[in-house]
């Protein structure tokens, strides 16, 4: 594979038909990873796909990643989750593509909300990284119930309950869009200071 065909986009309702072959693929990485990665299941992925949240990375009309968001506490948290490779496409720059294109959806959809990441891979966190994510604890994240539903698949569940949803082996990242405000107000400040002398 070099890459050249694969087109990244915004998933739509026609991209529902790909919603199972994702899920495998999610799966199956779990598995060869030894992670733990809660299952999905192909009609929330169509659910994502219909309601303009998802993004799908296409080599013709082969599925080949994704990734998603959520939203939670009434638009104050977003996640960004499921980021998949087709393992033949990997090492390419597919994953910073689809994590790009889906920080990108995050921000335009939802653009004063917190966007964080649970992950246990080294190279998701490099990738949130770059897009300006912090590492943080998990209290930090949505205390929403029915966003923490969703690691009760996770093989890992046991040890977030054990640990009153404190501690897990996921690593929390989170990026608050105030910050960039902040800078921005700070160098305005600067600039403002150095032309006055």
């Amino acid at each position: 594979m070099n890459g050249n065909n694969i087109t990244v986009q915004y998933a739509t309702e026609e991209h529902v038909k790909y919603a199972e072959t994702i899920c495998k693929l999610i799966y199956e990485s779990a598995l060869q990873r030894g992670t733990g990665i809660a299952r999905r299941r192909p009609e929330y992925v169509a659910d994502k796909m219909k309601g303009g949240k998802a993004v799908v990375a296409l080599d013709g009309d082969r599925i080949v990643g994704f990734s998603y968001i959520e939203c939670w506490s009434h638009g104050d948290y977003v996640a960004t989750s499921g980021l998949i490779v087709d393992p033949e496409y990997r090492h390419l720059g597919l994953a910073r593509a689809i994590k790009d294109k889906t920080f990108q959806l995050a921000r335009e959809r939802f653009p004063y909300a917190k966007i964080f990441s649970l992950t246990t891979s080294l190279a998701v966190m490099k990738l949130n990284t770059r897009l300006g994510y912090v590492p943080t604890t998990l209290t930090e994240l949505t205390q929403d119930d029915e966003f923490w539903k969703g690691c009760e698949e996770c093989i890992n569940y046991d040890v977030l309950t054990r640990n009153n949803r404190e501690r897990c082996l996921c690593n929390a990242m989170i990026f608050d869009p105030k910050w960039e405000q902040k800078k921005k107000s700070t160098k305005d400040k600067i600039a403002s200071l150095l032309h006055l002398k």
